[in-house]
Formats: C-alpha cells, structure tokens, sequence
C-alpha cells in the first residue's frame, strides 16, 4: 500500500494549478523536507525491480478514444470549473485570502453562467461539499439551465493526502451525502482537490462507484485506471496544468488573457485534428474576473465556428465513451 500511496502522489503531486514550491536552500536547511518523501527514499537508489513494481502500482489502460464522437462530431469539448466557494484558506476570519473564496460565488459565478448560458454550453462543476451545505442557493444557480453537471471536489477543499483513510472515507461521504441533498441525483464525477491522491483514494472513489475521475494526466484523451495492472473500473477523464486557468493567472505576476487564449486555441486546434478530446479546468474565482470572461466569451466563439464540435459535459463524455468499447 505504500508504493501504491506513493504512486498516486507523483501521479497527482500537484493539481488545480497549485504549484508545489521548492523549500528553501540555506545553511540551516534540514537534508531532508518532510513535504518530499522522494528526497528521503530517492528514485536514484531503487534497484530496477522496484522501479518496474512502482509503475504497476497505478497505471493508465489503453486509450479509450472513441472512432467517432455522437452525430460524427470530430472533437469532444469538455469545460469544467472547480467550484469551492466557502472552503477556509485562513483560520482567521478576518484573512483577506478567504474572500476570495467567496467571489467564486458572488461574482465569478454569475458572469461565468451568463457567458455559458448566451452560447447554450454545457460545463461540469466539481464543487466542495461544504459549497451546498452553505450556500444550497448558490448550487442551484448551477443547476437551473439543466445543462451542467455537478461533480465531487471534496468537502473543504482538504489535502487528501495529509489526513487519514479513515479520515478521508468520512470526508468523502460528507461532501457526496451534501451534493446530493442539494441535486437531488448522486455524483457520479470525482475530482480531487488540488489533484492529490492518497493510497486510498481510488478505493473510496470505487466503493462509491464513481463513474470517473478527472485529476490524473496520463493521457489527452480518457482511459481506465488499472491498479497493480487490473481494470478498476474507474475512467479517467485526463486533466493537465496547461489547461488549467490558476497555472496562468497566479496572484503575482499573472499573463494575460490573450496569452492564454493563444494556448488553448493551439491545444483545441490540435485535439480537432486529431479527433479527440479537449478539457479544460477553470475556477469562478480566476476566469471568472472581468478580463478573464471576455477571454473565454471568445475562446468559446472561436471553438463553436469550427465544424464537428460536441461540447459536452465530463459525464456525458464518460458515458459516450463506456458506450463505445
């Protein structure tokens, strides 16, 4: 178990945009950071058995690309938003990070749905379940167009791999019974927050019966996770930090929507031809400010000019996908 947890945390070290930040060098720097459990074991040391049996641990099936997407369109769009408006970045209740979190529901929100409901998009949320203990209201902003899908992003936004499984199991529940209460339907998307895994994620997301994942990168396009080289079940629906919005607007020095725009048209433009799929993560508090919108307003009229487009929602795609094998 304890190759496989550390499987998944360089599967899914970093996510969400959220760049881990390298410890300091100095003359008091300890030889060993407690945050990079390589640097106590390095790879450099492990003999070649060790390194074959690490990579069974949890690995990517084959692609699971279908010929053709629904009505022979020629890519599949997905946009998706990880929607966490009342998790706590601060203990103080006065810390100005933590209102942040609630511009993803007061501004954010609202103008990403106007933009999203103008062009009749579909979009998966993966939202915390402290969002619809808090603000049920809010969620069902979300759900009003009958279009957009409401996954699992945990229920504080917590760090799966600092608390424990039990720890975890009871946190998971929390935030799916809370979705549910608020949706009516059970969740069937699973996105874990800042893209972590612990070793005993993927149990959970299987004893749950997840349909899917979205935080693994493995792939452009979905495959099924196999753990110690057998078929879970679970499809992943590949996310990269290429594509997600918080790796280009950090809070210093961000790049400008246009630079972005340039990005993920080339990404989008290589995905058509090859006839795959195009993900997107973004977040209301970052795409969701003013600039930003306008930015996505025209990236979603540039995708909708070109033919054979099916936008669709992350559930959609898994399911058209499990249909095709």
């Amino acid at each position: 178990m304890r190759r496989a947890s550390i499987c998944l945390m360089v599967l899914a070290s970093v996510g969400c945009g959220r760049l881990g930040q390298e410890p300091a060098v100095g003359a008091q720097a300890p030889a060993v950071s407690p945050a990079r459990p390589d640097r106590a074991d390095p790879t450099t040391s492990w003999s070649d058995e060790r390194i074959a049996d690490f990579w069974k641990q949890v690995a990517a099936g084959p692609s699971l690309k279908p010929a053709s997407w629904p009505n022979g369109a020629t890519v599949a769009v997905a946009l998706s938003f990880d929607f966490q408006m009342g998790t706590v970045y601060d203990p103080s209740p006065a810390a100005s990070t933590n209102t942040n979190s609630q511009y993803d529901g007061r501004a954010g929100l609202p103008r990403l749905l106007k933009v999203l409901d103008k062009y009749n998009v579909p979009a998966s949320f993966f939202v915390t379940g402290v969002t619809a203990h808090l603000y049920p209201d809010v969620v069902k902003q979300i759900m009003a167009s009958g279009r957009h899908e409401i996954g699992v992003h945990g229920w504080i936004h917590e760090n799966n791999v600092a608390v424990t499984a039990d720890e975890e199991r009871r946190l998971l529940a929390k935030a799916v019974a809370a979705l549910e209460r608020v949706t009516g339907k059970k969740p069937v998307g699973y996105r874990s927050p800042s893209w972590q895994f612990s070793g005993a994620t993927l149990g959970l997301l299987r004893e749950h019966q997840f349909l899917y994942d979205s935080g693994m990168m493995a792939d452009d396009d979905p495959y099924e996770i196999l753990v110690a080289g057998q078929p879970t079940g679970v499809l992943e629906i590949p996310v990269e930090w290429m594509r997600d919005d918080a790796m280009y607007y950090p809070r210093t020095n961000p790049q400008s929507p246009d630079a972005v725009f340039e990005v993920w048209r080339a990404e989008f433009d290589k995905a058509h031809e090859e006839h795959g799929l195009f993900q997107v993560t973004m977040h209301p508090r970052i795409s969701g400010h003013r600039s930003r919108v306008v930015m996505l307003e025209k990236f979603i009229t540039y995708m909708r000019q070109r033919p054979g487009v099916w936008f669709a929602t992350h559930e959609q795609v898994a399911r058209y996908v499990k249909s095709s094998q």
